[in-house]
């Protein structure tokens, strides 16, 4: 009887339960198809009666994009150019003419042109820039000038260029272009090796484990693996490096969503090359995602000592999803959380500030963690180094300078007034870095600052207040005061503008591959590292 008496109660609850979860999906249903009907009616109308003519597909384009940006920056719709696009940076593989190009309003510059490829045997130069392709002038082009660069293998392209004010005209024979994941490793003296992993593509894992091999064969007894600079990529190539250096059966990396099926706590599968010997891990701010995989999971697991500045902290993974007519979506699926369990997750996407910008988590509220062998480690904002060196960290005039591409622009010049400079022992001096401020002077460098943009919302507040009269003295002496500091700032960041300086110089004489060469001789990093690895109680130390 009570168990009758129990039934008769379960089944009206579970029959609750039912409908009320299936009222929830209905009422979500119900309001997507309301926005999406919504949405079609809107977007015929546009079409239908705007007063001038609209392209149809480019409008769908911006509404898809501008929606994903209220998610995060790698939410991505791909149309179908973009899915190629993807997949040569999955597979590392293409055919082209073998540069890396950069796309301008007017014109393509050539950025780096790849040793003993298409470009640069065709005698291309970075900072030239392609003005026309065949008969298309690049002025003229509305769509990607770039993909008019892509074409089948053993064809030809006609160029025409600008160097240094004057024109030419080149021939280039497109071939299949591969970039390693793995451009260049080497010894750095006659016991440490010195790998660069430059991206994570599916080539990863096995070059970088040659690589290993080779220098071990070559007398290497301990390692400096370079990730600087490493945006990321496949998360499984992660944790196969990782597998390198880690036995089979480790855990390395877990990822939590809201979709169960997307949890996952990836254990290495292999049997590793070598788990003893003595590593360091060089980031910076620019290493992200897989590099933050691999250089987070190392340190939890007390397997090498991390070297440099904070890395980038985007500890959010995504999964490609067809979509129809060849387009693609690329989703924000989870977070994934490195075996001490924290998440490196640098920006909250969810809770923005007034501006709509995403919030960078404040250093109070880092939680604890600890390493395999009780180190504290933190979350929330990248992997902090063991070993930190500040004057790896960019300041925001730094990269203001970086991303106008006044570096870019000055190496050009400077490459040019310099043709016979032997970098094997080169280094700017003092009355280099004054000429380069004299060259920032004279192309209108002006950095805004979050300051500047302050002053000026209270002095707009203040006149349609009408109270502008009585700040404005004040106003203009903590202008003047501002770009005085400004100035200074950039003296400041002297030794950081230098680096960068002299490593885009060095690449125009001598390629991505003798950059690392010189690197060997000069970079602060790699000195630290083998400084580290050559005392093994120095090098335990960090690890205890």
């Amino acid at each position: 009887m009570k168990k009758l008496l129990k039934k008769r109660i379960l089944i009206p609850f579970f029959a609750l339960t039912v409908f009320i979860t299936g009222s929830a999906f209905q009422n979500d249903f119900f309001e997507i198809a309301k926005q999406i009907e919504i949405f079609t009616t809107l977007y015929k109308e546009i079409n239908m009666n705007y007063v001038d003519e609209t392209n149809p597909a480019e409008l769908m384009d911006t509404a898809i994009k501008s929606m994903l940006k209220d998610l995060d920056p790698y939410t991505q719709f791909y149309n179908e150019q973009d899915v190629e696009a993807e997949k040569i940076r999955r597979t590392g593989d293409y055919t082209g003419i073998g540069a890396n190009v950069r796309t301008m309003k007017d014109k393509l510059v050539i950025i780096e042109p790849y040793k003993n490829y298409p470009a640069d045997k065709a005698g291309l130069k970075a900072g030239d820039e392609i003005i026309k392709i065949e008969n298309t002038v690049i002025a003229n082009y509305k769509d990607d000038a770039g993909d008019l660069l892509k074409g089948t293998n053993g064809t030809q392209v006609n160029v025409t260029y600008l160097r240094q004010g004057k024109e030419f005209t080149t021939k280039i024979i497109r071939s299949e272009i591969e970039i390693d994941a793995v451009p260049h490793f080497s010894m750095v003296d006659d016991k440490t090796g010195y790998i660069v992993l430059d991206k994570f593509n599916n080539k990863a894992s096995q070059q970088t484990g040659y690589a290993l091999r080779d220098l071990k064969a070559q007398g290497a007894q301990r390692i400096i693996l370079d990730l600087r600079g490493n945006p990321g990529g496949l998360l499984l190539e992660a944790v196969n490096v990782v597998n390198l250096f880690i036995p089979k059966g480790q855990l390395v990396v877990t990822t939590k969503s809201k979709v169960k099926k997307y949890n996952r706590e990836y254990y290495t599968q292999k049997d590793p090359i070598d788990t003893a010997i003595p590593l360091v891990v060089l980031i910076n701010g620019s290493s992200a995602s897989a590099s933050e995989i691999v250089s987070g999971s190392l340190q939890d697991l007390d397997r090498a000592v991390i070297v440099g500045s904070r890395s980038f902290g985007k500890g959010l993974v995504q999964r490609p999803k067809p979509l129809s007519y060849g387009t693609q979506l690329k989703i924000t699926i989870s977070r994934y959380y490195t075996p001490s369990g924290r998440c490196i997750q640098a920006l909250d996407y969810v809770h923005r500030d007034k501006d709509g910008n995403a919030v960078r988590i404040e250093k109070d509220k880092y939680n604890e963690f600890k390493t395999k062998n009780g180190r504290k480690v933190f979350d929330g904002g990248g992997v902090l180094p063991d070993e930190r060196l500040n004057v790896t960290e960019n300041s925001s005039i730094t990269n203001a300078i970086t991303n106008d591409f006044l570096i870019f622009d000055y190496a050009t010049e400077y490459y040019y007034k310099h043709p016979d400079l032997n970098v094997t022992d080169f280094e700017l001096t003092t009355g280099d870095f004054d000429a380069f401020k004299s060259y920032l002077k004279a192309n209108n460098f002006n950095f805004i600052t979050e300051t500047e943009k302050a002053l000026t919302e209270v002095l707009k507040s203040a006149e349609k207040e009408k109270l502008d009269d009585n700040i404005q003295k004040d106003y203009k002496a903590l202008v003047d005061n501002l770009n005085n500091s400004k100035a200074l700032a950039i003296d400041e960041n002297k030794e950081d503008l230098l680096t960068i300086l002299t490593d885009e110089i060095v690449k125009r004489y001598v390629y991505r591959e003798g950059l690392y060469d010189y690197y060997k001789v000069h970079n602060l990093e790699i000195k630290k590292a083998a400084t580290i690895l050559s005392n093994s109680s120095t090098y335990n130390g960090y690890l205890r």
